[in-house]
């Protein structure tokens, strides 16, 4: 699985890891001279495709990464990082040149046992990695026949259908590889701590059969459920299971034995299995989440980072034991939000640097992170893997933040020609705006009430953005108009592009678009309504005991029945409110833990909304005490004024409730 916005960071950075946790490297290895094995072990060399493209790669100003070089600029990165960011270990592979040219692990695999992480036997779970074997799988039965790019998936489906709800706009297995299907996202409780616990594939892909949101084709979405039901349609036509038709067609042939999509794992595998972590205080604490029905997605994957060499190596050279051009049609652009800007292979992105191409891929697991990026041009790859989420799950950017500094080091950028810049009026793009990837449905939704992307005009041809930046370090950046709504970082490589429909595309993002928010739907409106809708709940909560009590010691005349049920019913409403920000807060103080409750499921997640379709009984009762107040004149000016303002509370914070789909049914 990849990050869910869910995942909101905490404030603030954690203490150092003693050196000691980063460790000296491990299983560490720089080889020059080992080369990529064929089936049974018999060592493949380089071929003419990979000689050119390393000829190529000169010609364009382009250094070779040696053994001693990617050494020496490594070491000198990640143990560093790890102690900086409290991430236990890491492994970094990088071929070139037909060949594996470097494979190190650093850190611990086990926290407890200080067991070191050995980049060529440990096994790291690759979380959406596994997307692209995925991907494979598919188009090796689109070239038997068995399967078809363009045809409606509900041809091949036999349990279950897609729902038809855009006639005439089916589902097709080109859309389920480019993140174009247009289903709602909702991953809360897909996971599971126990492989055994795990049921098949169709069976949960049947159970948990998402709404379509939007045609298919039109908007690039990031969709966990889109990929699983690629993988089940692998299941369907080769009448085998996912797990093992991966093996068989895709993992042996590449001498990938170590690697699996089995759940539970053979015992070899599992003997070999790293534990992920998250930082806890002063130490790290074991996460769970990595199991789950949706395999083809990366759920229970596993591969020591070693054997992602040779995937990577097989799709520079568009290897035939992954299937007749199966490496160069993944490679290949299949749809992008805006054909300016980068866009999407099968499960591959495009994310260009320094003017040369690049694909990319990234996986995210509960304490597993990794990234992959290949240069096809240059026969470069590189592939980075961490078993820990680091503080402020900070893991993802770290990898990132790596491979770009070695695509740097050996593919410098080029000196090209400025572009020209325009200086028109942008205000029209100015606003705010959500990733359409955002659930209609789960409570996850929620996320977008502090993750927004604002943008704003900065005088004739300049934007300014925050919110739409990989580096948490960075997250305003300025830009200058050089087309028709196409924007350049300044002093930078990245792009932005507006659509004629408001649609907001990134080169950092091509998995994902933003779309433009009106007010009436803004965070900007929202999150005051819901701050001053709790802060008045609290302060009811609080408040209304320590006056009913200061009355009855004051020997205030009793109240009408009527009148002391109308202030029950607002300390009801307070008190409800007030348990549910508790249980909120607590899920929210650790951001990393969150994403693990999300996946997993937890019992918090199902219990609140609960409380929140509770709350709505006494907040209706207060309503109707606030008019019965006004009418009969109960309590003075100040007491009904006070009693209005907890009903406008209670209508503000559970209108957002509402909207950010945080009550049970059937009130939501």
């Amino acid at each position: 699985m990849r990050r869910t916005a869910f995942a909101i960071a905490r404030a603030g950075l954690a203490l150092a890891l003693a050196a000691p946790l980063a460790g000296l490297p491990a299983g560490a290895r720089a080889d020059a001279t080992h080369p990529r094995t064929a089936p049974g072990g018999t060592p493949s060399t380089g071929t003419a495709a990979q000689g050119t493209a390393a000829r190529g790669a000169a010609a364009r100003g382009a250094v070779q990464p040696t053994p001693a070089d990617v050494a020496s600029t490594v070491n000198g990165i990640v143990p560093g990082m790890l102690a900086k960011d409290r991430i236990p270990g890491a492994a970094v592979v990088v071929v070139a040149g037909g060949r594996q040219v470097f494979t190190q692990g650093y850190g611990v695999a086990d926290v407890n046992r200080r067991t070191p992480l050995d980049a060529r036997s440990t096994g790291l779970f690759i979380g959406s990695m596994a997307k692209l074997f995925t991907a494979t799988a598919a188009l090796q039965l689109v070239d038997q026949g068995k399967l078809d790019l363009h045809t409606d998936v509900n041809r091949y489906l036999t349990g279950f259908r897609i729902r038809d709800t855009y006639p005439g706009r089916p589902v097709t297995l080109e859309n389920l590889l480019t993140h174009t299907a247009g289903f709602d996202d909702d991953i809360v409780g897909t996971a599971e701590a126990d492989p055994a616990r795990v049921e098949p594939l169709g069976r949960n892909l049947a159970k948990r059969q998402p709404p379509r949101v939007r045609p298919p084709g039109t908007v690039v979405a990031y969709d966990n459920y889109g990929t699983a039901l690629a993988g089940y349609l692998v299941e369907i036509a080769s009448g085998e299971p996912f797990a093992r038709y991966v093996d068989e067609h895709v993992l042996r042939p590449l001498g990938m034995t170590a690697t699996t999509f089995a759940q539970p794992h053979p015992a070899a595998i599992d003997a070999t299995l790293a534990h992920g972590y998250r930082p806890n205080g002063s130490g790290h604490t074991a996460e769970k989440g990595q199991y789950g029905s949706w395999s083809p997605t990366g759920a229970g994957a596993v591969s020591p980072p070693a054997d992602m060499s040779r995937f990577m190596l097989a799709q520079l050279d568009n290897d035939p034991r992954l299937g007749r051009d199966v490496a160069k049609r993944m490679q290949q652009r299949h749809f992008a939000q805006d054909p300016r800007i980068p866009g999407m292979g099968y499960q591959f992105e495009e994310r260009p640097r320094n003017g040369r191409r690049l694909l990319f891929k990234d996986g995210d697991v509960p304490g597993f992170h990794d990234q992959m990026a290949l240069l096809p041009d240059e026969g470069i790859g590189i592939y980075v893997a961490f078993n820990g989420d680091g503080t402020d799950t900070v893991a993802g950017w770290d990898g990132v933040s790596l491979i770009d500094r070695l695509v740097d080091r050996y593919l410098p950028g080029r000196t090209a020609a400025a572009p020209a810049v325009r200086t028109g009026d942008v205000a029209k793009y100015a606003g705010t705006y959500r990733s359409v990837r955002t659930s209609h449905h789960a409570l996850t939704k929620i996320s977008t009430l502090v993750s927004s992307v604002s943008v704003r005009a900065d005088g004739p041809g300049a934007l300014t953005t925050t919110g739409l930046a990989l580096d948490p370090a960075a997250a305003t950046r300025h830009w200058t108009q050089v087309g028709p709504g196409l924007f350049q970082e300044r002093n930078g490589q990245d792009l932005i592009a507006f659509d004629r429909k408001g649609i907001l595309s990134a080169s950092t993002t091509p998995a994902e678009a933003y779309e433009k928010l009106e007010w009436a739907d803004s965070p900007a409106l929202y999150l005051p309504m819901f701050g001053a809708g709790a802060l008045v709940l609290l302060l009811c909560f609080l408040g209304i005991p320590v006056a009913a009590l200061v009355r009855r010691l004051r020997h205030r005349p009793a109240r009408s029945r009527a009148s002391r049920a109308a202030w029950l019913a607002a300390w009801g409403t307070g008190a409800l409110g007030t348990a549910f920000l508790a249980g909120f807060a607590s899920l929210m103080t650790d951001s990393n833990a969150l994403q693990e409750k999300i996946m997993l499921g937890s019992p918090s997640l199902t219990v609140l909304p609960v409380v929140l379709a509770v709350a709505f009984i006494p907040a209706a009762a207060v309503l109707a005490g606030t008019v019965a107040a006004w009418w009969k004149g109960w309590w003075g000016w100040s007491g009904r004024l006070s009693y209005t303002l907890i009903a406008l509370a209670g209508v503000a914070f559970l209108k957002v409730a509402l909207t950010y789909n945080l009550v049970a049914l059937p009130f939501a």
